[in-house]
């Protein structure tokens, strides 16, 4: 069985490193003109857009087609494209039902991510962790929640702590650690983690102090990690079809 040669990270970093650029100037824009607070303009829905817009890019530049190697890739890009549109809805968080089409779709977002990560190896003692997580959260949180939210937040936080666990569960420390693609997957999953449970907290408990800077830092750094994650994704889908032959 052949294998797939994977180039050194450094090589990587200098292969990538230009198509990031866009990402880093948009985040940039978006944190200098709004950093301190949250708007209810169009202006700011696109300047928010923008980072996600950019990292869609990034992927489609590392290839896209219907063939099996570009699974992966066609998953995160379907998560991001739903992420713009959770984005877009959040905006207008406090209009007519748009909180719940904006948690609807960050859940199809986190769905079509863990989906990417897949379910090899299972790793349940992982899944355990981030279980006991979710109902820790749950529990201090129900006590808040009324309407809709008391059944959409139990089923938002399964499919957010799934997605987490599945991306935990993908990186073996001693054969990925020199790849790091994997590990940028791992830690955009627990940022992603980090920015919906700071939202959690200041929309329905008590007021984050840095609340908006927290969620927007963390998200991108999320979608970030993750977007990184696809540089690797074809010769790690070439490795599991040859395996599973």
């Amino acid at each position: 069985m052949a294998k797939t040669k994977r180039l050194k990270p450094l090589t990587v970093l200098k292969s990538v490193g230009p198509k990031l650029v866009p990402f880093f100037k948009t985040v940039a824009i978006f944190f200098v003109l709004f950093g301190q607070e949250e708007r209810t303009s169009v202006f700011f829905c696109v300047a928010k857009c923008l980072p996600v817009l950019s990292l869609m890019a990034f992927v489609l530049l590392h290839g896209m087609s219907l063939d099996e190697c570009y699974r992966y890739s066609r998953r995160i890009l379907t998560g991001l494209v739903f992420s713009v549109l959770g984005d877009v809805f959040l905006v207008w968080k406090h209009s007519f039902r748009n909180f719940e089409l904006g948690l609807l779709s960050f859940a199809i977002a986190q769905t079509m991510y863990a989906r990417a990560f897949g379910w090899r190896p299972l790793k349940p003692r992982s899944g355990l962790v981030f279980l006991t997580i979710g109902v820790l959260v749950y529990s201090y949180l129900q006590q808040y929640l009324s309407g809709m939210m008391v059944f959409l937040a139990p089923l938002y936080m399964t499919l957010i702590c799934t997605m987490a666990w599945r991306a935990v569960a993908r990186v073996e420390i001693y054969d990925d650690l020199w790849t790091w693609t994997k590990l940028c997957g791992c830690v955009g999953a627990v940022c992603f983690m980090i920015s919906d449970l700071v939202i959690a907290i200041n929309m329905f408990a008590v007021p984050v102090p840095f609340a908006h800077q927290i969620i927007m830092l963390t998200y991108y750094a999320a979608q970030f990690g993750i977007s990184l994650s696809v540089v690797d994704s074809q010769a790690d889908e070439l490795i599991r079809v040859q395996n599973d032959q």
